[in-house]
Protein backbone atom coordinates (compact mmCIF):
# COMPACT_ATOMS: atom_id res chain seq x y z
CA UNK A 1 0.00 0.00 0.00
CA UNK A 2 1.18 3.37 -0.76
CA UNK A 3 0.13 6.63 0.84
CA UNK A 4 0.94 9.75 0.95
CA UNK A 5 1.68 11.74 3.87
CA UNK A 6 1.50 15.76 2.73
CA UNK A 7 1.70 17.79 1.31
CA UNK A 8 0.21 20.13 3.66
CA UNK A 9 -0.80 24.06 2.82
CA UNK A 10 2.08 26.41 2.64
CA UNK A 11 0.36 28.28 4.85
CA UNK A 12 0.98 25.82 7.22
CA UNK A 13 3.79 25.00 9.81
CA UNK A 14 6.35 22.50 8.99
CA UNK A 15 4.91 21.07 5.12
CA UNK A 16 6.34 18.44 4.11
CA UNK A 17 5.27 15.37 1.85
CA UNK A 18 6.33 11.82 2.39
CA UNK A 19 5.86 9.07 0.27
CA UNK A 20 5.34 6.00 2.27
CA UNK A 21 4.86 2.36 1.62
CA UNK A 22 3.16 0.37 4.17
CA UNK A 23 2.53 -3.80 4.93
CA UNK A 24 -0.24 -3.33 7.24
CA UNK A 25 0.64 -0.72 9.89
CA UNK A 26 4.37 -1.39 9.02
CA UNK A 27 6.46 1.67 7.22
CA UNK A 28 8.57 -0.46 4.78
CA UNK A 29 9.71 2.89 2.94
CA UNK A 30 9.25 6.52 3.27
CA UNK A 31 10.34 8.68 0.35
CA UNK A 32 11.02 12.52 1.30
CA UNK A 33 10.12 14.89 -1.38
CA UNK A 34 12.09 18.29 -0.36
CA UNK A 35 10.67 21.69 -1.41
CA UNK A 36 8.13 22.53 0.55
CA UNK A 37 9.69 23.86 3.17
CA UNK A 38 11.64 26.54 0.78
CA UNK A 39 10.26 30.36 2.26
CA UNK A 40 13.26 32.33 0.48
CA UNK A 41 15.28 32.90 3.40
CA UNK A 42 18.60 33.63 1.33
CA UNK A 43 17.00 36.08 -1.15
CA UNK A 44 15.31 38.07 2.06
CA UNK A 45 19.25 37.86 3.06
CA UNK A 46 20.33 39.27 0.07
CA UNK A 47 19.25 43.28 0.98
CA UNK A 48 19.67 43.01 4.91
CA UNK A 49 22.87 43.07 7.01
CA UNK A 50 24.11 40.70 9.29
CA UNK A 51 22.08 41.42 12.16
CA UNK A 52 19.07 42.51 10.40
CA UNK A 53 18.79 38.78 9.39
CA UNK A 54 18.85 37.83 12.78
CA UNK A 55 14.53 38.57 12.41
CA UNK A 56 14.52 36.07 9.92
CA UNK A 57 16.32 33.30 11.99
CA UNK A 58 13.32 33.42 14.31
CA UNK A 59 11.10 32.05 11.39
CA UNK A 60 13.06 28.79 10.44
CA UNK A 61 11.94 26.93 13.85
CA UNK A 62 10.10 29.54 15.56
CA UNK A 63 9.57 26.78 18.33
CA UNK A 64 13.91 27.34 19.29
CA UNK A 65 14.51 30.51 17.95
CA UNK A 66 16.82 31.03 20.37
CA UNK A 67 18.80 28.09 18.67
CA UNK A 68 18.79 29.88 15.21
CA UNK A 69 19.58 33.32 16.68
CA UNK A 70 22.68 31.63 18.20
CA UNK A 71 23.88 29.47 15.33
CA UNK A 72 23.50 32.20 13.00
CA UNK A 73 25.37 34.94 14.98
CA UNK A 74 28.49 32.36 15.74
CA UNK A 75 28.77 31.74 11.92
CA UNK A 76 28.84 35.58 10.64
CA UNK A 77 31.38 35.85 13.96
CA UNK A 78 33.59 33.17 12.37
CA UNK A 79 33.24 34.90 8.88
CA UNK A 80 34.39 37.84 10.14
CA UNK A 81 36.87 36.73 12.88
CA UNK A 82 34.69 38.34 15.97
CA UNK A 83 35.36 36.57 19.45
CA UNK A 84 32.96 37.69 21.80
CA UNK A 85 32.80 38.16 25.78
CA UNK A 86 32.63 34.83 27.97
CA UNK A 87 29.70 36.02 29.44
CA UNK A 88 27.87 36.50 26.33
CA UNK A 89 28.80 32.69 25.59
CA UNK A 90 27.63 31.11 29.19
CA UNK A 91 24.22 33.73 28.05
CA UNK A 92 23.93 31.97 24.63
CA UNK A 93 24.68 28.32 26.07
CA UNK A 94 22.19 29.01 28.72
CA UNK A 95 19.23 30.27 26.40
CA UNK A 96 20.11 27.45 23.91
CA UNK A 97 19.63 24.92 26.55
CA UNK A 98 16.69 26.53 27.80
CA UNK A 99 15.23 26.32 24.25
CA UNK A 100 16.27 22.33 23.69
CA UNK A 101 13.98 21.47 26.95
CA UNK A 102 11.12 23.15 25.96
CA UNK A 103 11.52 21.74 22.49
CA UNK A 104 11.62 18.50 23.61
CA UNK A 105 8.69 18.56 26.02
CA UNK A 106 6.56 19.91 22.92
CA UNK A 107 8.04 17.08 20.55
CA UNK A 108 7.20 14.19 23.16
CA UNK A 109 4.25 15.48 24.07
CA UNK A 110 2.82 16.20 20.82
CA UNK A 111 3.71 12.60 20.13
CA UNK A 112 1.68 11.25 23.45
CA UNK A 113 -1.37 13.34 21.83
CA UNK A 114 -0.64 11.41 18.41
CA UNK A 115 -0.82 8.30 20.46
CA UNK A 116 -3.78 8.80 22.72
CA UNK A 117 -1.53 9.96 25.90
CA UNK A 118 -3.43 13.85 26.24
CA UNK A 119 -2.36 13.69 29.79
CA UNK A 120 1.35 13.57 29.44
CA UNK A 121 1.41 16.52 26.76
CA UNK A 122 -0.83 18.81 29.24
CA UNK A 123 2.04 18.48 32.13
CA UNK A 124 5.15 19.14 29.74
CA UNK A 125 3.15 22.13 27.90
CA UNK A 126 2.81 23.96 31.57
CA UNK A 127 6.13 23.79 32.05
CA UNK A 128 6.74 24.52 28.63
CA UNK A 129 4.97 28.02 29.67
CA UNK A 130 7.19 28.64 32.31
CA UNK A 131 10.44 28.33 30.24
CA UNK A 132 8.86 30.68 27.62
CA UNK A 133 8.49 33.21 31.71
CA UNK A 134 12.31 33.38 31.04
CA UNK A 135 12.72 34.18 27.93
CA UNK A 136 10.30 36.83 28.13
CA UNK A 137 12.09 38.20 30.84
CA UNK A 138 15.39 38.09 29.07
CA UNK A 139 14.35 38.95 25.32
CA UNK A 140 11.08 40.29 25.68
CA UNK A 141 9.08 38.24 23.84
CA UNK A 142 8.20 34.64 24.16
CA UNK A 143 8.84 33.81 20.48
CA UNK A 144 10.28 35.56 17.82
CA UNK A 145 13.32 36.21 20.43
CA UNK A 146 15.83 37.88 18.04
CA UNK A 147 18.27 37.98 21.13
CA UNK A 148 21.68 37.88 19.41
CA UNK A 149 23.29 40.52 17.65
CA UNK A 150 26.62 39.45 15.81
CA UNK A 151 29.35 40.27 18.78
CA UNK A 152 27.07 40.00 21.52
CA UNK A 153 23.31 40.08 22.74
CA UNK A 154 20.53 42.74 22.53
CA UNK A 155 20.78 43.06 26.51
CA UNK A 156 21.92 41.26 29.51
CA UNK A 157 19.61 38.84 31.73
CA UNK A 158 17.93 40.52 34.28
CA UNK A 159 18.94 40.56 38.24
CA UNK A 160 17.84 37.46 39.74
CA UNK A 161 17.81 35.28 36.56
CA UNK A 162 19.79 32.78 38.03
CA UNK A 163 17.42 32.01 41.05
CA UNK A 164 14.07 31.76 38.25
CA UNK A 165 16.19 29.14 36.16
CA UNK A 166 16.91 27.12 38.54
CA UNK A 167 13.36 27.15 40.15
CA UNK A 168 11.78 26.29 36.36
CA UNK A 169 14.75 23.52 36.11
CA UNK A 170 13.32 22.28 39.04
CA UNK A 171 10.00 21.70 37.80
CA UNK A 172 10.85 20.35 34.75
CA UNK A 173 12.79 17.23 36.82
CA UNK A 174 9.82 16.88 38.57
CA UNK A 175 7.22 17.04 35.69
CA UNK A 176 9.73 15.08 33.29
CA UNK A 177 9.74 12.24 35.80
CA UNK A 178 6.11 12.22 36.14
CA UNK A 179 5.95 12.29 31.71
CA UNK A 180 8.36 9.63 31.89
CA UNK A 181 6.26 7.44 35.12
CA UNK A 182 2.98 8.19 32.64
CA UNK A 183 4.11 7.27 29.49
CA UNK A 184 6.12 3.77 30.48
CA UNK A 185 2.80 2.91 31.94
CA UNK A 186 0.46 3.43 29.18
CA UNK A 187 -0.23 0.43 27.14
CA UNK A 188 -0.90 2.30 23.83
CA UNK A 189 2.03 4.27 24.00
CA UNK A 190 4.28 1.27 24.78
CA UNK A 191 2.77 -0.63 21.60
CA UNK A 192 3.12 1.96 19.18
CA UNK A 193 6.57 2.76 20.37
CA UNK A 194 8.46 0.19 21.11
CA UNK A 195 10.38 -1.64 18.47
CA UNK A 196 9.59 0.79 16.15
CA UNK A 197 11.84 2.86 14.15
CA UNK A 198 14.53 0.87 14.96
CA UNK A 199 17.80 2.81 14.12
CA UNK A 200 21.56 1.32 14.84
CA UNK A 201 24.11 2.99 17.03
CA UNK A 202 26.37 3.67 14.11
CA UNK A 203 23.80 5.10 11.68
CA UNK A 204 22.64 7.57 14.61
CA UNK A 205 25.94 8.71 14.68
CA UNK A 206 26.48 9.27 10.88
CA UNK A 207 22.92 11.00 10.40
CA UNK A 208 23.59 12.67 13.82
CA UNK A 209 20.53 12.09 15.36
CA UNK A 210 20.48 13.31 19.18
CA UNK A 211 17.40 14.53 21.36
CA UNK A 212 14.67 12.96 21.80
CA UNK A 213 14.67 11.22 18.03
CA UNK A 214 17.65 9.19 18.99
CA UNK A 215 16.36 8.02 22.70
Amino acid sequence: MVLNFGPHHPATHGTLRIILELEGETITKATPEIGYLHSGFEKLGEDLDYNQYITITDRMNYLSPLCNNVAFSLVAEKLIGLEVSKRTEYIRVLMCELSRIADHLLNVGMLAVDLGAMTAFLYGFRVREDIYDLFEAATGTRLTTSYTLVGGLIRDIPDGYDKAVLQVLKEVDEVTNDIETLLNKNKIWLDRTKGIGIISKDDAYSYGISGPLAR
